[in-house]
């Protein structure tokens, strides 16, 4: 999807101009794909933009940075503030968010370790990720040829730069193919993730989503967020092994994901899932997301950040 330029970017502590946030070619992190990132959304609200469980988003940011070794040169209080400033900077009502940590110019090889770190966050208007249609209607999805990667070979628990060309060689594959999104396999054999957005099932009014430590998949903040408005709502919820015969056959599929926000599968394969159009279950949740975020559900406004301060 394009970018829609906005004035600012945050990089290392200060705002600079959005045609000014440059790097050099030699950078390491381009090189090696040595570096961490986070997704993060900005909803209007009756009481402004509001930056959607961005503790939890940037304390993962850290998190990915540990396990692979990276020390951020900053507090994790500081990037909550910094991603609050560039909202606010921007006058942005709503907004795609984009933290990344990675390895300057300086150093070249495989050792990472005397690179300087370095932190940017930008932030930009960014429509649905697999479009309306898709969020209203549901997506055709297929099982990729690609597996995701073994837990031991590349960690899945780290939203890292270079682990998401599994996820492009997947999405290239699906696009090809003539679907709008496509599901791994880990390399047992069972279901992982998508290519950026953990997966749904309902079977028998319980919503099922693979163990993100067996499937190899990201711990997803919006999965999580699912889990408790479904439970709250009164369903069933719980962590369970998936087989693709297990999407073939379920009553309604869908996908989670700060880009993808909640989206209906009507197909796994050419097979339709349940009726093919978006069950109840998937509806229900739907709303509860949409209200949640658009600031419309008092429980939940612990979850929300608003950009200028209230």
């Amino acid at each position: 999807m394009p970018i829609t330029p906005t004035e600012f970017i945050w990089m290392d502590g200060s705002l600079v101009k959005w045609e000014d946030a440059k790097i050099h070619v030699l950078t390491h992190s381009l090189h090696y794909g040595v570096g961490v990132f986070e997704g993060v959304r900005a909803y209007n609200t009756p009481k402004g933009a509001a930056i959607f469980r961005l503790k939890d988003h940037i304390q993962r940011l850290f998190d990915s940075a540990h396990i692979y070794g990276i020390e951020i040169p900053f507090k994790l209080e500081d990037l909550i503030e910094a991603t609050k400033e560039v909202v606010r900077t921007n006058k942005l009502e709503s907004a795609y968010i984009r933290p990344l940590v990675y390895l300057g110019y300086g150093e070249m090889g495989l050792n990472p370790l005397p690179c300087k770190v370095n932190v940017s966050i930008a932030a930009w208007p960014w429509g649905t990720y697999l479009g309306d249609e898709g969020v209203a209607n549901g997506v055709k999805v297929k099982v990729s040829s690609w597996r995701r990667h073994d837990p031991n070979a590349m960690p899945g628990a780290a939203k890292a730069t270079g682990m998401y060309a599994n996820s492009a060689l997947a999405k290239v594959e699906a696009i090809h193919a003539g679907y709008d999104e496509c599901v791994l396999l880990n390399p047992q054999g069972f279901v992982s993730e998508c290519t950026g957005e953990n997966i749904f099932i309902v079977k028998n009014n319980v919503l099922i989503s693979p163990p993100t430590s067996l499937g190899g998949a990201l711990e997803g903040i919006t999965q999580n967020t699912v889990f408790k408005l479904a439970q709250d709502l009164g369903h069933q919820v719980k962590e369970s092994a998936l087989v693709r015969t297990d999407l073939y056959c379920a009553d309604e599929a869908f996908m989670t994901g700060t880009a993808a926000e909640v989206v209906p599968i009507k197909s796994v394969d050419d097979r339709m899932v349940g009726s093919g159009k978006p069950g109840d279950i998937t509806k229900q949740i739907q709303k509860a997301f949409f209200s949640t975020v658009h600031g419309e559900l008092e429980k939940y406004e612990d979850w929300l950040d608003f950009a200028d301060g209230k």
